[in-house]
């Protein structure tokens, strides 16, 4: 994927990225703890994303490739999750003996947060049927571009150990590690400053 095509998407879009997003996170650890029966991943999931990461969609911050099978949200400083909404969506459709766990993990998280205006990487994917193709680190340098020319750093959870090299290849750094007691495998934080070359 040149940058040529890479293309912002708008609240119209959201579907169709919301759903390559998906495809892409169907084999993640973490999410598929929340929702091992692939109807309920594939019914609440899209919910999930939106309500952590689909404010880009609002405010310039969602990008994708011609075909919707490469995605990604990102936060602009100052933009935030809608908490209410993901709370009470996790409230309502993953099984209550998680909510501790998941709860925690969320509440760890926010212990590493940054303290500086930072972008916010929400989601980053790929259709299994296309990775190994260099797509993600393509969409990721492309927008950590976008976040050098705006001077801010940029940071991110990870939900699969597996994504860590893609991540730190690309300048993030570890922050911190979360583990929640039943809740597998850990996540991790990530940041990277913005490039002062």
């Amino acid at each position: 994927m040149s940058p040529a095509m890479l293309r912002a998407s708008d609240r119209s879009e959201a579907a169709n990225v919301l759903s390559g997003l998906t495809l892409g996170f169907s084999a993640d650890p973490f999410m598929r703890w929340l929702y091992p029966e692939p109807g309920d991943f594939l019914n609440h999931f899209p919910r999930v994303m939106d309500f952590f990461g689909g404010r880009a969609f609002d405010h310039g911050g969602a990008f994708r490739n011609d075909d919707f099978t490469a995605g990604s949200l990102w936060l602009p400083p100052s933009i935030h999750p809608d908490e209410e909404q993901l709370v009470a969506c996790f409230e309502q459709t993953v099984a209550p003996e998680k909510h501790d766990a998941l709860f925690e993990t969320f509440g760890q998280m926010d212990e590493f947060h940054p303290d500086d205006d930072c972008w916010h990487l929400a989601f980053i994917a790929v259709d299994p049927l296309r990775q190994g193709k260099g797509l993600g680190s393509t969409l990721l340098e492309a927008c950590l571009r976008r976040c050098d020319e705006d001077g801010r750093p940029a940071y991110l959870e990870s939900t699969n150990p597996a994504n860590l090299s893609l991540y730190k290849r690309h300048g993030f750094k570890e922050m911190g590690l979360i583990k929640a007691d039943q809740a597998p495998p850990p996540c991790f934080q990530c940041f990277e400053p913005p490039n002062s070359d």
